[in-house]
C-alpha cells in the first residue's frame, strides 16, 4: 500500500536548457511524465528521490538539490478511479508530492527500467507542456524559474 507522500525528480542538463521527460509504460498509463515514486516506510523525501533516480534511469546523484531548489504540491484522490485509489492506504485522500529538480552530465543518457518505453530530451521551455498532469508541469515551471 502506498502513503500520502511520493517524489518527482526532473533531471536537467546542459545548464538546464533541456529537461528529460519519460514515457510511462502501457502498464504503467501510457503517458510523458518525469521520474517519479513513492517514499517508502522511514525514507526522507531527498532518499526516496534518489533511489528513484537510480532505479528507473541509473543515476546516481550525491547531493540531491541546492537550498531553494525543492517545491511540493498536494493532489486528491477523490477523481482518481477506484482501481487507482486502491493502492493507497485506506485513509489516504491527497497525495503530497515533494518535487526536485537535479543536473545530470551533458553527455549522460538515461537507461529506463520497465516502468517507461521511451524517453525525450526537451528544451526547458518545452518541457511542462510535455507533462501529462498540470501539477507536475507547475512544479517544474517553478522549479525552472530565476530566483527572485
Amino acid at each position: 500500500m502506498r502513503s500520502g507522500n511520493e517524489v518527482a525528480i526532473f533531471v536537467a542538463r546542459h545548464g538546464r536548457s533541456e529537461i528529460l521527460v519519460v514515457h510511462r509504460s502501457p502498464a504503467q498509463g501510457g503517458y510523458w511524465h518525469t521520474i517519479a515514486g513513492g517514499i517508502e516506510p522511514g525514507e526522507q523525501p531527498e532518499e526516496a528521490a534518489q533511489r528513484e533516480l537510480l532505479e528507473e534511469t541509473g543515476l546516481s546523484i550525491s547531493v540531491l538539490s541546492a537550498a531553494g531548489e525543492a517545491v511540493q504540491f498536494a493532489y486528491s484522490l477523490d477523481e482518481d478511479p477506484p482501481e487507482r485509489q486502491a493502492l493507497y492506504e485506506p485513509n489516504v485522500a491527497e497525495v503530497k508530492v515533494d518535487c526536485y529538480l537535479v543536473d545530470a552530465p551533458d553527455g549522460w543518457e538515461p537507461s529506463l527500467d520497465w516502468e517507461h518505453d521511451g524517453y525525450r530530451w526537451v528544451t526547458a521551455g518545452e518541457a511542462p507542456d510535455a507533462l501529462h498532469w498540470p501539477d507536475t508541469a507547475a512544479a517544474l515551471r517553478r522549479l525552472l524559474a530565476p530566483a527572485s
